[in-house]
């Protein structure tokens, strides 16, 4: 079932789900960010990896080349046309054992041509989100650091799972910074 605002607070409360939290909609002069009725609008870090092709790699997630990507801090990321980057969220989530969080990017940005993808967050996961933002434009698109760039809407189950990302021993788990494609080994 789709939880609310109040069921949000009650999570952040009883199990620290989302550090730092904002508990109000914070959106003068800025894409929005923190609590919103049915779900919570993450904001993106200002670390940011930039996809390039200067070194001529072949993008293998078995074998992921890390100079396929230029790192850049600041306040503002410039994607590249038909490009792509990876960012982070600024908050830290808990996802409980009876929940899962799905995310989706924020209108503003999609208006622009940008597409936010980030895979589901699973029971009992926690850690920064790693998130890729893709420019489907053929001109250069900003994105902004420390305001909204995708909202989670939470689903609770009447049950919990019976194997969590915890009891996977997920590769993901407690990531703290951008983290490129894993393989289990």
């Amino acid at each position: 079932m789709l939880k609310s605002d109040r069921w949000i607070k009650k999570m952040v409360e009883e199990y620290k789900m989302i550090e730092p939290f904002v508990e109000n909609q914070i959106k003068k002069g800025i894409i929005s960010y923190g609590l919103s009725s049915y779900g919570y609008d993450i904001r993106l870090a200002d670390e940011f990896k930039i996809f390039t092709n200067v070194f001529n790699s072949i993008v293998d997630p078995k074998n992921f080349d890390p100079k396929s990507f230029v790192d850049f801090k600041g306040d503002v990321c410039v994607i590249p046309p038909n490009s792509f980057i990876l960012g982070r969220s600024v908050e830290y989530l808990r996802i409980p054992r009876k929940v899962l969080g799905i995310c989706l990017g924020k209108s503003t940005y999609a208006r622009c041509g940008i597409i936010v993808n980030i895979t589901p967050l699973e029971s009992a996961w926690e850690g920064k989100i790693t998130i890729e933002i893709s420019n489907t434009t053929p001109l250069p698109v900003k994105v902004y650091a420390n305001e909204g760039i995708a909202q989670i809407i939470f689903l609770e189950s009447d049950e919990e799972c019976e194997v969590s990302y915890k009891d996977k021993k997920g590769k993901y788990d407690k990531q703290d910074g951008i983290v490129l494609p894993l393989i289990d080994k």
